[in-house]
Order: structure tokens, then C-alpha cells, then sequence
């Protein structure tokens, strides 16, 4: 018997020496050649903006190009499978949000994807939400907007809210506000952030439920849209004319946000994940990097570990499935 199991431990004992060095040898050689990052929507949009400010110092950190390629449509489902697709190399990397990882399996049928296909490897910004309006809309503040929305729909003309798909964050919080509202209100989904700010200036969307940075803030200035509320407890500095909900009582404690992270397929060789969360992590420490996401109104955290990226990804599908589960969301 010992002389059955002296060969097979050497034998295993040399697999697995190989399987280190090969390992080493990966993370070494990792990246060889440019990155695709993979945005859900079309150019313009908030999301567009945060890859566009991301991709260029996370390239002086990989020495490759991280090319931006905006994917829209369905939820954010369509740029989501085409990462899960490619190789698990980590050349393809998912720039998501609750979103299309939680949300959007949970809202359509055709979606065959898991939450749990995607492996987080780093939270890159935080985003506050605020209710903004066509310019023309007769409401200033969330307890005008309620009593808007309550007497549209009792003259059988009820508001719209737009989002950027069935089953977003941005529809979720739409139903929620008409649930609070106690009445109606009609939902128009889009592909993207960019065509509902067209329809927003346009006037066909009343209210929009968004994450808001500089473009939101210089077309407020402009008076070509309107700011109603912000979901925060507090005003924000960026928007310091902006009441928030909690100075009402008809929304008060309705209080959102919503991340931004990088992902890749969750096979994906842990060296090459190592290598991303390093690279991401020091372009999170770029001064220029932070200062430019924070003029967009983005939260950047700190950098993360593995495990903590994980587990803020983890906690968020706990949320954002028991938002879901609230206004008994179902696929279509």
C-alpha cells in the first residue's frame, strides 16, 4: 500500500506545485492584451460617465487600454450575458448595479442569468437619487408631488415616471412612490438614462427617479428640468436648493442610493481577480480620479478587499430582492 501511495502524493504534490506556478505565472502575465468594459447602457448616461472617468487611469495601472463598450437593452441583460460569454479571463469586465445583476433576472423571463454568476471585485461609487421633473411640472417639493400624482390619477390622467428598464431600481422606486402616494402612476421604460433626459427636456416624462450629477445639475440652473426632491436625509451640497424627502411627510424616510461596482464571470482565475482589484484599487486612490466622480455627485469608498466586495454584493441582493418582493415584482 505505501508503495501504491508514495508515487500518487508525488504525483499530486507536482500538480499542484504546477497549478501554483502556472497561477503565478498568470497573474504575472496578466493583461497581455486590451480590456473590454462593458457598460449596460447607451453613451451619455450617468453610467457612461462614471466608465468614462474610470477607464483611462485603471489602463495607466493594467498598461493596457480598457476600451469602453456601451451595451444597452433589456435591463442592462444583453452587456451582462455578453461579459458571461466571453472567456472567463478577465478581459471582459462588467461595469453593473443592482440593477442589471439583481434586479433585472428577477424582472424578465427571458433573462437566464444569476446574481451569483457574477463575482464582485470592487465598489466604485455610490450614487444618491433624486426625483426630477419635466421643467414644467406644478410641483416643488415630495408632498406637492404626491398631491399631483393623487389628483392626476382621480382625473384619470395619471403621471408617468420613466426608468431605464422594467424591473430597475428607478421602476421599483416608482411603484414604491405611488404606493405611498396611495395612487397611480404610469410606467415608460427606456434602454438608458440619455433617451429619457431627451424625453425629460422634451416634456413627455413628467418624473424621473435617478442618480444626478453635473449634466443633471447645469440643466436644473438652465431651467430646462426640474428638481422635486432628493431620497436623502439630508439636502446635498451639490443640490443645496433641493429639499429633501424627510423635510415632507408624504415620502418621509423614502431614502435611497445606489452603487456602481466592477465585476467579472465568477470563474474567473483568482490571480487575474487579484490583479483587478489591485489595479482598481489604487485607481481609486487617484486624486483626479475622485475629484472628477465627486463633481458627478458620486460617493467613492474606500477600496476594498475581495471579501468585503463580496459581501457588500451579497447584502445587496438581500435588499434590493426584498424591494423586488414589496411590490411583488414578476417577470415578463
Amino acid at each position: 500500500m505505501k508503495k501504491t501511495l508514495a508515487p500518487l502524493s508525488a504525483a499530486l504534490s507536482i500538480a499542484l506545485g504546477s497549478l501554483i506556478l502556472s497561477g503565478a505565472a498568470l497573474a504575472q502575465s496578466f493583461p497581455s492584451k486590451p480590456i473590454m468594459l462593458m457598460v449596460p447602457y447607451p453613451a451619455g448616461g450617468q453610467s457612461d460617465v462614471i466608465a468614462r472617468l474610470v477607464n483611462t487611469a485603471l489602463a495607466k495601472q493594467l498598461g493596457q487600454p480598457v476600451i469602453v463598450d456601451n451595451l444597452g437593452g433589456a435591463g442592462g441583460a444583453i452587456a451582462a450575458q455578453k461579459v458571461l460569454s466571453a472567456p472567463a479571463d478577465g478581459y471582459y469586465i462588467f461595469q453593473g448595479s443592482p440593477n442589471e445583476l439583481i434586479l433585472t433576472p428577477l424582472a424578465n423571463a427571458a433573462v437566464k442569468f444569476k446574481t451569483e454568476d457574477f463575482r464582485a471585485v470592487q465598489m466604485v461609487a455610490l450614487a444618491p437619487i433624486a426625483i426630477t421633473a419635466r421643467k414644467d411640472l406644478p410641483a416643488s417639493n415630495a408632498d406637492e408631488l404626491v398631491a399631483l400624482a393623487a389628483k392626476s390619477a382621480a382625473e384619470g390622467k395619471p403621471l408617468n415616471f420613466a426608468s431605464v428598464g422594467n424591473g430597475t431600481f428607478y421602476h421599483l422606486l416608482g411603484e414604491q412612490l405611488a404606493r405611498r402616494a396611495n395612487t397611480t402612476m404610469q410606467h415608460i421604460p427606456y434602454k438608458g438614462g440619455a433617451n429619457v433626459l431627451q424625453d425629460l427636456l422634451g416634456g413627455q416624462i413628467d418624473i424621473f427617479l435617478t442618480p444626478y450629477g453635473a449634466p443633471h445639475v447645469a440643466m436644473d440652473k438652465q431651467g430646462k428640468i426640474k428638481f422635486i426632491a432628493t431620497l436623502s436625509p439630508t439636502r446635498d451640497t451639490l443640490l443645496p436648493h433641493v429639499p429633501s424627502v424627510d423635510e415632507g411627510k408624504a415620502l418621509k424616510g423614502f431614502n435611497y442610493d445606489i452603487w456602481t461596482g466592477y465585476f467579472v464571470r465568477k470563474d474567473t482565475p483568482e490571480p487575474v481577480v487579484q490583479a483587478l482589484q489591485k489595479a482598481l484599487a489604487e485607481t481609486l486612490q487617484d486624486p483626479a480620479v475622485r475629484a472628477a466622480l465627486e463633481a458627478q455627485g458620486q460617493v467613492v469608498p474606500k477600496a476594498q478587499s475581495l471579501a468585503e466586495a463580496a459581501k457588500a454584493y451579497s447584502d445587496g441582493a438581500t435588499t434590493y430582492r426584498a424591494i423586488a418582493k414589496s411590490i411583488n415584482l414578476q417577470p415578463q
